[in-house]
């Protein structure tokens, strides 16, 4: 039997760490075998594009670079882990995925959403999160929160309209596809939060 494939998007300073470890341990304690996993990277290839993506030295890079270099690494995670983990019936937890493509290189770079779209089909055909909890909070809370952990990574370092274009696309992704999507309060305090978030797990 296979497993199910969730994931977890926001924008930096939501708590996605925090709550990634929270799902985790919900599942666990409903006795699912669950991997944790994250985007760019899961495997030491695309661990070392997503230190290529975020390093401050390429501010600048081309931005269908940057795109080709996502769904690089998301080949490589799908098939070395996603896949063959879910096939096995683990249920895989995923700090970020596609949706995270079309939130940052489309709503926040400005790529035309059908090239992702080809480069998506490209690598995955239909295969797509079972759910996608977005914690969503304005943009201020998050950069806030971001900025308290220490030094910025080539994302982070973006202006502020830059993360209100990702937001709004990442919302705009919820109400399109409201069967997989739900969204989540992240300006609650965590107890809210995590109490959210456990009313959506499929368990």
């Amino acid at each position: 039997m296979s497993g199910k494939f969730i994931t977890v998007e926001g924008i930096e300073g939501v708590g996605k760490s925090t709550n990634m470890a929270f799902i985790g341990r919900q599942l666990q304690a409903h006795g699912r075998d669950v991997l944790v996993t994250r985007e760019p990277g899961g495997t030491p290839l695309a661990e070392s594009i997503r230190a290529l993506l975020l390093d401050p030295a390429y501010t600048g890079m081309d931005t269908l670079c940057e795109l080709q270099l996502v769904f690089a690494a998301r080949a490589e995670h799908l098939a070395k882990v996603i896949r063959p983990a879910l096939a096995a019936g683990q249920w895989v937890l995923c700090d970020r995925f596609t949706d995270a493509t079309y939130a940052y290189q489309g709503g926040g770079r400005g790529v035309d959403t059908a090239v992702i779209a080809r480069l998506e089909d490209l690598v995955q055909g239909d295969f797509r999160p079972d759910l996608t909890l977005l914690l969503d909070a304005p943009v201020e809370i998050g950069l806030t929160r971001a900025g308290r952990r220490g030094a910025l990574d080539r994302f982070e370092q973006e202006k502020i309209g830059f993360f209100e274009r990702v937001r709004q696309a990442y919302l705009e992704l919820a109400r399109r596809h409201p069967d997989r999507y739900r969204v989540i309060d992240a300006s609650q305090s965590l107890e809210v939060v995590q109490r959210q978030i456990s009313e959506c797990l499929p368990v």
